[in-house]
């Protein structure tokens, strides 16, 4: 038998227990910080974690050590933790709509909007008839007047708007898009995986520089169920490259019977090329052009068998 397995059995008596952990001073202040479930859970790994270390024979101490180790792993963890939610920095990154920096700072107004919003408010009840009402009218109303779209449908994110389009219109059939247009973005949203947790079969076409009408032509088979754009935001190809406008390939679709899909990117509800924005396309534009689906960074819009599809 080896040494630190003589000497284990000594050194773990000395280990503190967790209520021991708990009863101390340092732990009546960390209770305030992460609640007593949450400092309990933290006790147990600290206490777990000098105990592997004593059996690698990595920590070597009498009792009172231990336990002022044990309570400084701990307040660690707890403040740590205590840290971790959101707190204001300043964008000194030069990118004002930085994804990592929440975006868009709101306005006051916007602001004041969220704390009345807060409170008790009419979300879902009509306050002139006094019965029940629709939770998403107005933001719906609002978002039909400002992209010209049929209808609205408001959800929580890019990659929840996608799956919805995709899964209502395509789960049964094929789907094509452009092999230079197979993108990931920020928080591990490809579209390949998306289409493919939605049933959809993804049909691609072209290449990654250069795809014509005609490839989207070729592509369309009795199994086709949608076609879809999907706007590069985060990255661009430069040189040789190519890809049918969007008219070219909305009257491609609609002479086809089939409606046309587009993720377009950031959401973009006015033209911002004065300020030097540009190649980003604007959601009105978007469904003037004659697309039947849009996804906005999070939304989805759709009526019938049409969707536009949008993110606010």
């Amino acid at each position: 038998m080896s040494k630190p397995e003589k000497m284990a059995p000594v050194k773990l008596r000395h280990v503190p227990s967790v209520d021991h952990l708990l009863r101390t001073d340092a732990a009546q202040e960390l209770r305030e910080l992460v609640g007593i479930r949450r400092l309990t859970n933290i006790a147990r790994s600290v206490t777990a974690e000098i105990r592997t270390l004593i059996r690698n024979d990595s920590l070597s101490a009498n009792a009172d050590q231990l336990l002022a180790e044990a309570v400084r792993r701990m307040e660690v963890i707890a403040r740590t933790e205590g840290q971790a939610g959101l707190k204001p920095v300043i964008n000194a990154t030069g990118v004002i709509l930085h994804t990592n920096l929440g975006r868009a700072p709101l306005s006051q107004a916007a602001r004041a909007a969220i704390d009345r919003a807060a409170r008790y408010c009419s979300l879902e009840y009509d306050l002139e008839s006094g019965v029940r009402g629709k939770r998403g009218s107005r933001v719906e109303s609002l978002l039909k007047d400002l992209t010209g779209a049929e209808d609205a449908l408001v959800v929580n994110n890019c990659a929840a708007a996608a799956l919805l389009i995709l899964t209502v219109l395509a789960r049964d059939g094929e789907t094509i898009v452009s092999r230079g247009e197979l993108v990931e973005i920020g928080g591990d949203f490809r579209v390949p995986d998306v289409m493919a947790g939605s049933g959809t079969r993804m049909v691609e076409v072209g290449t990654t520089n250069r795809t014509h009408l005609e490839d989207y032509r070729r592509a369309i088979g009795p199994n086709t169920r949608l076609i879809m754009r999907v706007h590069p935001s985060n990255y661009r190809i430069v040189g040789f490259a190519s890809s049918p406008v969007l008219t070219e390939l909305a009257g491609l679709a609609h002479d086809n019977g089939l409606p046309l899909y587009e993720d377009a990117g950031s959401g973009q509800l006015s033209d911002l090329g004065k300020y030097g924005v540009v190649d980003e396309p604007v959601v009105r534009e978007i469904v003037e052009r004659g697309v039947d689906q849009r996804q906005v960074a999070g939304a989805a819009e759709y009526r019938g068998q049409h969707a536009r599809e949008l993110e606010c």
